[in-house]
């Protein structure tokens, strides 16, 4: 979800086991146009970059994230590499925000990666177009992944057909400075905080904190999973299982009203020090200093911990009294193999390293999420350091708060998170009222899904 950049690692010469008739029996890809491109090529910075000896197999790899799930990425595909002399790995990593235009418009103009880490909300749309491929051939074979469980098989699959490896089980939460909170004299929110006893915690830190510099917390209006929780709550969803809008003005427009009055009261931030966050951990407000809590997936705190001195912590997002359980555990990322590819079973062969053996996935640890194979989560615990322990700790005390997992978003559905933001911060800037800017949101998004 950061400012990234390439490096390029290459070594050796192998063949794939299968590799004949993988290659004989792959499946096919109109380079059409596809996604809508999705915006122009962008331009990346150099982070670091080493060369090795030119192999007879060339993976390029795509990722988004931040430093240090870089350094944990490159160090695991070199170790690939070492192990599987021939097979040279390109790597490129970009933020969230710019990845999927770039992906798109690789995809659309026929130069799709090998290797694709996949969302959740994407995987349906890039698998119903034909962008990626369904990787059940290679169960059993490159991907040594059945201990995973049918759950976690499920969850990467699409009209029944597996098209991504889990790399690893989280779920959204509330991150806090528990320092912060206790200098402030106010209980911190935990696990089972309403969304009402939320906003009277954070207007109580308001009031330790007159001069308005340092907020309770993030404004989440504008917070696509902190939304689809609140829907949860009170029973409703995102999209339902025919991919349509689950959700109306009214409900949108209670969303706004809701971090109306936090602003109002000061228990949230001002929206020009909210513009800044540009969905990356580095432009966070918890990290920067301007909140004393934000909003993330579990596997997200270790990047958080990292870029901090004090100790946060990780709790349940907030709950609606009396409603239902707002959280499901979800895959954090999969790994994909583009339809396209010339080396799928490489491919799959580097997936399997990343999220099924332990040398590789010792030195990913859970900056993913938590592995799904309970082998290396077995593996792994003992070698944890304490964020990472934290992050676990979290899937283990979520179990009552947690739901069934949703659909798969419905094909268009990457682009609402944006138009929520969007419309959030027309709200927040006071240009529309609560009410107008749920009948904004509820109008432009099904808009796009009819655009599909």
């Amino acid at each position: 979800m950061y400012p990234g950049a390439m490096f390029v690692m290459k070594k050796g010469s192998v063949a794939a086991k299968n590799w004949k008739d993988i290659v004989m029996g792959k499946t096919g890809f109109n380079r059409r146009s596809f996604l809508g491109a999705g915006g122009a090529t962008l331009a990346l910075p150099m982070l670091s970059s080493g060369v090795f000896a030119a192999g007879s197999v060339d993976i390029r790899a795509v990722w988004w994230g931040g430093d240090e799930r870089g350094r944990r990425t490159n160090a695991a595909i070199k170790a690939f590499m070492n192990a599987n002399p021939g097979i040279s790995v390109e790597a490129e990593t970009m933020g969230w925000d710019d990845y999927w235009a770039r992906l798109a418009t690789q995809v659309a103009g026929g130069n799709a990666p090998d290797f694709i880490q996949m969302d959740y909300r994407y995987m349906a749309e890039y698998a119903r177009r034909g962008a990626i491929r369904p990787l059940d051939n290679y169960l059993g074979n490159e991907l040594q992944i059945e201990d995973f469980g049918a759950a976690n098989l499920e969850s990467c699959s699409v009209d029944g057909k597996l098209y991504g490896g889990n790399v690893g089980v989280n779920s959204f939460g509330v991150l806090l400075d528990p320092t912060a909170w206790e200098n402030a004299g106010v209980e911190a929110p935990d696990f089972g905080t309403s969304y009402e006893d939320f906003a009277a915690k954070c207007a109580d830190f308001a009031a330790a904190s007159p001069d308005g510099k340092f907020a309770a917390t993030a404004d989440g209006s504008g917070s696509e999973s902190l939304f689809e929780g609140w829907l949860r709550g009170k029973g409703k969803a995102l999209y339902t299982a025919d991919g349509e809008l689950a959700y109306g003005a009214d409900d949108a427009a209670e969303w706004f009203a809701y971090w109306a009055e936090m602003r109002a009261s000061g228990a949230c931030l001002r929206p020009d020090i909210q513009a800044l966050y540009k969905n990356t951990i580095e432009t966070s407000p918890l990290v920067n200093g301007y909140a004393a809590t934000d909003f993330a997936f579990s596997n997200q705190f270790v990047g958080f911990q990292k870029l901090m001195e004090t100790e946060l912590a990780i709790v349940g997002e907030p709950v609606v009294t009396g409603g239902q359980p707002s959280h499901y555990l979800k895959p954090s990322q999969m790994f994909s193999i583009a339809a396209s590819s010339d080396y799928p079973a490489e491919t799959a062969m580097l997936i399997n390293f990343l999220i099924r053996d332990p040398a590789g996935t010792r030195i990913l640890g859970v900056e993913r999420g938590i592995p799904a194979s309970p082998e290396i989560r077995d593996m792994l615990m003992p070698e944890l350091d304490a964020p990472s322990r934290k992050a676990v700790e979290f899937i283990s005390k979520l179990t009552p708060y947690v739901g069934s997992l949703p659909p798969a978003p419905p094909k268009g559905a990457g682009e609402l998170n944006a138009v929520l933001i969007k419309v959030s911060q027309e709200v927040a800037f006071g240009a529309k009222s609560a009410k107008e800017g749920g009948a904004k949101l509820v109008d432009e998004a099904m808009s796009v899904l009819e655009r599909g």
